[in-house]
């Protein structure tokens, strides 16, 4: 269970009222250029590549031919290049599947992790601390500025902005952004507004076993009207003909549990725990993949234990 020190409950606050600075530059970075560099992603994604524009991006998951997930990403058109980040864990994954499909193309593929660092501003005043209050409102949304005397790339997010960077830059970019008023914050406190926001995790709640609408990502993750991918026939099917077997779930806990622990409805095993936060706000809480049975106030047990989670539907603010 993930839980907050003292000293991060000012960044949490900030969070919810202001905004904290969190360094995510260990998640993975790639890029792509060449003519074909669309083309080429489009066609092994989930989302519509070839539709972005520059100062665009979307979310998207690359997955295996039976429509199961080997990760997820972000895309950013530069117009120069195709800009990629992800899960640290699913870096390799994703530079294997690229470097093994793009034979043949027009595609250069370029390695960014150890020369970027990423920033992320959290919190309703994001925007406007990091100089991207002219950015549209769209996710993904982003364009060069300039912090602390250094160049970088703002990207609207969910819950604020990413500042992109040169890894050299981190440092003076960072002591920028806490002068103007970020609070410097653990990835802890950033890990507990996700979960009460609702969004799913690489390595938590999506894995190699999960379909992109059991964890209820479809519609920020997937295009139902490009061409063909990798893994689309089982995605398509099971969007306009089946319904899953699982769904993305919500859970207000009654004591602390484990990532992993099971769940169960009477005799029957219906999920795992996924991320387990103790949160300031709503207490103990999780995110989990349960059968479909198991309906938002239904009550189950966890584990051995006597701890019980309810079922609520996300996010957590709304429940």
């Amino acid at each position: 269970m993930v839980t907050l020190a003292d000293t991060q409950l000012d960044a949490y606050r900030a969070m919810r009222g202001g905004c904290a600075l969190v360094d995510r530059s260990e998640r993975g970075k790639l890029a792509l250029s060449g003519p074909e560099a669309k083309e080429f992603l489009h066609g092994q994604v989930t989302n519509d590549i070839e539709g972005l524009e520059p100062g665009a991006g979307c979310y998207a998951a690359f997955l295996t031919h039976k429509g199961k997930m080997l990760g997820d990403l972000r895309v950013l058109d530069t117009g120069d290049e195709l800009l990629l980040d992800c899960e640290r864990a699913t870096l390799q994954e994703l530079f294997n599947m690229i470097r093994r499909f793009k034979l043949g193309r027009a595609v250069e593929l370029h390695k960014r992790t150890l020369e970027s660092g990423l920033l992320s501003l959290v919190g309703p005043a994001a925007r406007e601390l990091g100089g991207a209050a002219d950015l549209p409102e769209a996710e993904h949304s982003h364009r060069v500025g300039e912090l602390g005397g250094a160049p970088v790339r703002l990207v609207v997010t969910d819950l604020g902005v990413d500042v992109l960077c040169a890894a050299t830059d981190t440092e003076r970019v960072a002591a920028a952004l806490v002068a103007a008023g970020a609070v410097p914050a653990a990835e802890s406190a950033a890990e507990i507004r996700r979960v009460e926001t609702g969004r799913p995790r690489y390595g938590l709640e999506l894995d190699a076993g999960v379909i992109p609408q059991e964890a209820g990502i479809n519609e920020r993750a997937v295009s139902f009207t490009k061409g063909c991918y990798v893994g689309q026939e089982t995605v398509a099917r099971l969007h306009y003909r089946g319904k899953p077997n699982r769904h993305l779930r919500g859970l207000r806990l009654t004591g602390p549990a484990a990532t992993g622990d099971s769940l169960h409805a009477g005799e029957r095993e219906v999920g795992r725990l996924g991320s387990v936060v103790e949160s300031p706000t709503f207490g103990p809480i999780a995110l989990a993949l349960v059968r479909r049975e198991a309906a938002p106030g239904d009550l189950l047990a966890v584990g051995a234990s006597e701890v019980r989670a309810e079922v609520v539907t996300l996010p957590f603010a709304l429940a």
